[in-house]
């Protein structure tokens, strides 16, 4: 099936005058890895923008060496005020890639003289996170317990409290990955040291929840209850959102009337949503309406969240009609759209095959300036190429480039291919050249389908050009390789096992 359907008109390339944050992340992309002095002089002087240019860099796959570089130009100036949220965003642009993952411990390890007011609960999350990803399967409990204890030794140097805080970020960490059990083992082990809170019980109940251990669940919740265990508002939370992944949506609203009976645990927004989405889930759209027109009823005001599960609701009993109604009043109530919104929907449509619709909800995040997410880009980009109209999936492309958003290099393999089976050579050329540019390695699929067709073209100078770049970005990538191999194991174990210099 072809999709026929007017071009979207083609996005403006913004102009290099006011200090955006897509403007800054060009500048600092076109000169990597060095840092440009104009972002020196411009960030001083607006440093509220520093999280929002390190956050746009790890949306749009940026490589996470220019930030970096940045970020430590930033600290080594006397007077900068580093934004807290700057520190988790750069640990996680690190975290990314394993070549730079083992900087993030020399990072930490350089701020409690310097920044002690960097040391937060979720930088600390992301560096266990990395030391967790970044040991061998076997010994990553001991390197969590490792990391764990030298951080403790890296707050207290700075003078910052560690507590339950940093004992629910441990246990986080565990259950993220399903480990629940290694879980529960560090809660037995240090909850004499950083005596426990209602969030530690309810981390561990979402862990079972994750993993979908729901009986392990109930046997824990119970036993804690035993022991004192007060539940509130998102340990019911917790288990509903359980039952209702496992369908047993009536378990579900047996446990709101049981809060609705409690003085002092009223339903919450995120209660109200929970159930909202587990209606979606027996595609019982009557009651997820009913349940989200309660909450005013008690004094909840539904959000952005709300909304998309009820939008989720209707979408899953195929009432696509509704659900795009669902959109238009958030829209109406100023509420705004994500990138959930918009990919329930187009994921809507698309198993459905109506790729009018789809073109509905593209065209209003284009005319919104709304920059989708890895997993919206790569649904449209796969739409349009495989109906037909790469030229819609080059518009994608030259958009995202516009807003300084890099797409992923996988979005350019599907676009090369459905340009290049289009006779659209030269334009497939021109988005590989830009995706090098950017500092980007192309797949090696996309480089081999360019240069097919490049050679049936004869076009032997732009097969030698791409040959070279990707020769380029192929030996910048293995130095840094052998860079990281040589130091990785090294920084690690100093950061772990050393003694810090400090005094308290």
């Amino acid at each position: 099936m072809s999709l026929f359907l007017p071009p979207a008109p083609r996005a403006a390339r913004p102009l290099l005058l006011a200090p955006t944050v897509a403007h800054l992340a060009r500048i600092l992309l076109a000169r990597a890895p060095e840092t440009p002095p104009l972002l020196i002089q411009i960030l001083p002087a607006s440093p509220s923008l520093l999280t929002p240019l390190l956050s746009h860099l790890l949306l749009s796959h940026s490589p996470p060496l220019p930030a970096l570089n940045l970020f430590r130009r930033l600290l080594a100036l006397p007077h900068f005020p580093v934004p807290e949220g700057s520190l988790p965003v750069i640990l996680r642009l690190l975290a990314r890639s394993h070549r730079y993952a083992h900087l993030s411990f020399h990072l930490i390890e350089s701020l409690p003289s310097t920044h002690p007011h960097l040391l937060s609960t979720p930088a600390l999350a992301l560096l266990l996170s990395t030391a967790l990803s970044s040991s061998a399967p076997g010994a990553s409990f001991d390197a969590a317990v490792t990391c764990f204890d030298s951080a403790a030794r890296v707050w207290a140097c700075s003078g910052r409290a560690f507590g339950a805080a940093e004992l629910n970020a441990l246990l986080r960490t565990f259950c993220a990955r399903g480990r629940v059990a290694e879980a529960r083992a560090l809660f037995h082990r240090y909850c004499d040291a950083y005596p426990p809170d209602n969030r530690t019980f309810n981390t561990l109940l979402l862990g079972f929840k994750e993993a979908g251990h729901v009986q392990a669940l109930d046997l824990f919740y119970h036993d804690a209850v035993l022991r004192g265990f007060e539940p509130d508002a998102v340990s019911y939370c917790v288990r509903m959102d359980a039952y209702c992944k496992k369908g047993r949506f009536l378990d579900a609203l047996e446990l709101l009337d049981e809060m609705r009976r409690r003085e002092n645990c009223r339903p919450t927004l995120q209660v109200f949503t929970t159930l909202t989405y587990g209606a979606g889930i027996v595609r019982n759209t009557m009651r997820a309406r009913q349940l989200f027109d309660e909450m005013e009823q008690w004094g909840v005001t539904p959000d952005l969240g709300a909304h998309n599960a009820l939008m989720g609701a209707y979408v899953r009993a195929r009432d696509l009609e509704s659900g795009m109604a669902v959109m238009g009043e958030m829209e109406r109530k100023g509420i705004g759209l994500d990138d959930v919104s918009y990919n329930t929907m187009l994921c809507g449509f698309q198993r459905i095959g109506d790729l009018e619709g789809i073109w509905k909800v593209y065209s209003k995040m284009v005319g919104s300036g709304f920059i989708p997410r890895t997993r919206t880009t790569m649904l449209l980009m796969k739409v349009f190429c495989e109906n037909a109209r790469p030229d819609l999936g080059l518009e994608l492309w030259d958009y995202l480039m516009g807003k300084g958003c890099v797409p992923h290099r996988h979005a350019l393999d599907i676009l090369i291919t459905g340009l290049c089976c289009r006779g659209v050579v030269f334009e497939a050329y021109r988005c590989f050249r830009e995706m090098t540019e950017m500092g980007m390695t192309p797949t090696e699929r996309a480089f081999r389908v360019l240069e097919r067709f490049l050679k049936r073209k004869r076009e032997f100078g732009k097969v030698e050009e791409i040959r070279q770049m990707m020769k380029a970005t192929q030996l910048e990538e293995h130095q840094i390789d052998e860079e990281a191999a040589r130091s990785n194991e090294s920084s690690i174990g100093c950061f772990l096992m050393k003694p810090f210099n400090c005094s308290v």
